[in-house]
């Protein structure tokens, strides 16, 4: 997510036996919304690369891998040295916090109960907000971001479903959700989205196409959508269309938005009708061609842009799946599979990087999986050039 931070995620705290690390959209005005209209660009300095136990060192040396695997959880204690927060439901959507990377902050989204919680190793969650939520079929809390300008307003944003339609709405500290962007179309599935910052000054929302494929075609409808919209819900600078928010369409279920730390490439998963997909956005162009897609449909989730690969989360699979990319952002082979059952953490959902090759990831265990005691949970991941490291 970019207000980002410069976070580093030192070797102390990976060591300790770690294995792993449509309707028509009425723009509601704020007051405050002028604040928005000038945005500065914030550029995250990239902090040091964690490494972890068991991985291939420069010249060739290898650290030893420890063997002993974490003790099982009892109750919400968990003793996997990379969970930092536990006994959640459903975390379809994460957003890194700023800190000084000692111990990463993040806030996670429950997607049944609209609860937004802020995590952190060692702390017990806190509610920050709950948004009230229609979390029938898909629909539910399904996007979470801080604010373009999150260091000099402290807002978060998050999508949603209601009784009525889906919505972005943005929370002020100790104050109760606002609309920003509603009437976006509702149906009886498809409703999810994803939620996530370009890196340069805007955010970019994901849309399902509510069951209706016809909608995300329609030039009309903000449903099937990737859309780039400042913090007051309208449409970003820079757009192709500087009087719509739209700047690709074809969306079907997505399952996660994410750009790189420097803004340079962005990308969008989506449950299509017969195969997941994975689409490289390039704003102004409809999603036509993937860039990869899995006939075997393993629930594409969360993903992570990272300098060498793109990572995604499944959420039927339970695995990461991460694909390596060329120096022009082309992919250059099929996916590295890791944190596959029964040794990985089970069904992922939502993910944000806190640094270049660190994400911190959320479990969607209690929705259709096999949850253990401890679920469901969000825990830190380094993600290799070509794979994830994990626990596998």
């Amino acid at each position: 997510m970019s207000v980002r931070r410069s976070v580093a995620v030192g070797c102390a705290m990976l060591a300790a036996g770690a294995v792993a690390l449509a309707g028509c959209a009425e723009f509601t005005e704020q007051p405050s919304a002028d604040k928005w209209t000038s945005q500065p660009k914030l550029t995250p300095l990239a902090g040091p690369r964690p490494e972890l136990p068991g991985e291939q060192k420069p010249g060739g040396s290898q650290r030893p891998t420890s063997t002993t695997a974490p003790r099982p959880p009892e109750g919400c204690t968990d003793y996997n040295p990379l969970v930092i927060a536990t006994c959640l439901d459903t975390v379809s959507a994460i957003a890194a916090l700023p800190g000084d990377g000692s111990n990463p902050m993040g806030l996670v989204g429950e997607r049944r109960t609209g609860r937004i919680l802020r995590v952190q190793r060692g702390v017990p969650p806190v509610v920050v907000a709950t948004v009230p939520v229609d979390r029938s079929g898909d629909g539910g809390l399904t996007g979470l971001a801080l604010s373009p300008t999150y260091a000099e307003d402290q807002l978060i944003f998050a999508y949603v479903t209601t009784a009525s339609d889906n919505r972005l709405v943005r929370i002020a500290p100790k104050d109760t959700p606002k609309p920003v962007l509603t009437g976006i179309p509702k149906g009886p599935v498809n409703n999810r989205g994803a939620l996530a910052l370009d890196h340069r000054g805007a955010l970019l929302l994901a849309t399902g196409d509510a069951g209706n494929p016809a909608a995300a075609a329609d030039p009309n409808s903000l449903a099937g959508k990737v859309l780039r919209l400042d913090g007051a819900g309208r449409p970003a600078r820079g757009n192709p269309n500087p009087s719509s928010p739209v700047i690709t369409s074809g969306l079907r279920a997505p399952g996660g938005v994410c750009a790189s730390m420097e803004g340079a490439r962005t990308w969008v998963t989506d449950r299509g009708a017969d195969r997941d997909l994975l689409y490289r956005i390039e704003a102004g162009r409809p999603l036509t061609g993937p860039a990869w897609t899995w006939p075997d449909r393993p629930g594409v989730a969360g993903c992570a842009s990272t300098p060498a690969s793109i990572a995604v989360a499944t959420s039927i699979a339970g695995d990461l799946q991460t694909l390596p990319l060329a120096a022009d952002g082309t992919l250059r082979g099929k996916p590295e599979i890791s944190m596959k059952p029964p040794e990985g953490f089970g069904r992922l959902g939502g993910m944000d990087l806190i640094a270049d090759q660190v994400a911190m990831v959320g479990t969607v265990n209690k929705d259709g999986g096999t949850p253990v005691s401890s679920d469901d949970r969000a825990f830190l991941l380094v993600i290799q050039g070509g794979g994830g490291s994990g626990p596998d």
